[in-house]
């Protein structure tokens, strides 16, 4: 299966993905679909733009990332 090309950054294409619809992507199924080698890093970066990311293991003991909303920042 290759990944698909779709001019998106890898976070971009990982926010349009999972953002609310209570999908979840572990590292082989991000490798596969937007060729996304460190998904680990991905999910830190999608935390520094403000995103709550969840995980999980799944039934294959693989860790599944959870996006839900974007959090709100105080003052």
């Amino acid at each position: 299966m290759a990944f698909i090309k779709t001019g998106k950054t890898q976070v971009e294409s990982l926010i349009s993905f999972l953002r609310g619809k209570n999908r979840g992507i572990s590292a082989p199924q991000a490798q596969a679909l937007f060729g996304v080698k460190n998904l680990r890093a991905r999910m830190s970066d999608l935390r520094e733009l403000g995103y709550r990311v969840r995980t999980t293991i799944n039934t294959e003991g693989r860790t599944t990332y959870f996006v839900s909303r974007r959090m709100i920042w105080q003052s």
